[in-house]
């Protein structure tokens, strides 16, 4: 038997243009997946084509067993940290002798596979290595930890990752003269941010710009807005969609003495808050029970 567990992640800034040959940055956050891996003659697992994939990219059987501690299906990355952590432990209890970057590499393969194309190979690198990456035209770029204090605000709202970028992307094709530019200005505010990393107050403001081009980029939820704006009006330093959106989490970059502050207007406008912040571990091996 063989547990490993692998954390979410949130985009600060860049998510749906990254697809697009553009820079994002985001970061590993605490909550995690766990996931055991057993060897036995009767497989069970848990009805998921990302798991049912890693199995037969292995070649082998085996019971799994998932405990999360994140949300399905609302922009944390919960998929990739499956993903990533279920490969580790068949890696670990059959033998299989794969280095953490093939397993990178290979969560992502399975991504992209049970996503139709459309994944990034954001979410299974920084679940992979934990810390705060640049994502560049296919390249990532580790970039030095920084003490960001993080609300996430879960809406509640499901929502379809594929669904809401077939959206950007029909959207682009109809009106590339608005949306192309939209992606531009998305691209200019990675960049900005790049410069001020330590800055908070500073990147709050850049969040709630990219949050607008988001919207503009039909991927907000009034939902989500109410969480964005709970955040904001208590003190947050700026907040946005984090992930697909159209439901899902917003995050919200908060000074160390009101996160309780803001995490409480978040949960009066019917969202679940999750105070946390960013995670450098990336994949890791637990102790078996």
């Amino acid at each position: 038997m063989a547990t490993w567990s692998a954390p979410g992640k949130v985009f600060l800034f860049g998510e749906h243009a990254v697809l697009y040959e553009k820079p994002g940055i985001a970061l590993a956050i605490r909550p995690r997946v766990y996931v055991t891996v057993r060897k036995t003659s009767h497989p069970h697992h848990a009805k998921s084509p990302y798991i049912d994939q890693c199995f037969r990219e292995f070649g082998v059987k085996g019971s799994v067993y998932i405990n999360s501690q994140l949300p399905s299906s609302s922009g944390l990355g919960s998929s990739a940290a499956v993903t990533v952590a279920t490969l580790a432990a068949i890696n670990d209890e059959f033998d299989m002798g794969r280095s953490k970057e093939q397993i990178a590499e290979l969560a992502w393969k399975i991504e992209k596979k049970v996503q139709k194309g459309r994944a990034s190979a954001t979410d299974t690198t920084v679940s992979t290595y934990g810390g705060m990456f640049l994502i560049k035209e296919g390249t990532r770029k580790r970039l030095a930890p920084q003490n960001y204090h993080l609300v996430i605000g879960n809406s509640q709202i499901s929502h379809s990752t594929s669904r809401m970028v077939e959206k950007v992307a029909e959207m682009k094709s109809k009106h590339p003269a608005i949306i192309n530019p939209v992606l531009d200005s998305i691209e200019a505010i990675v960049m900005d941010a790049m410069k001020h990393l330590d800055e908070p107050a500073y990147l709050g403001k850049l969040m709630d710009m990219n949050h607008c081009l988001l919207e503009m980029l039909g991927v907000g939820h009034p939902q989500l807005s109410r969480l964005v704006l709970a955040a904001r009006s208590t003190g947050a330093f700026g907040a946005k969609i984090t992930g697909a959106g159209g439901g899902g989490c917003m995050v919200a970059l908060a000074p160390k003495n009101i996160r309780a502050r803001i995490a409480g207007a978040i949960e009066v406008f019917d969202g679940r808050a999750i105070i946390t912040c960013i995670d450098t571990e990336g994949l890791r091996k637990e102790r078996d029970a």
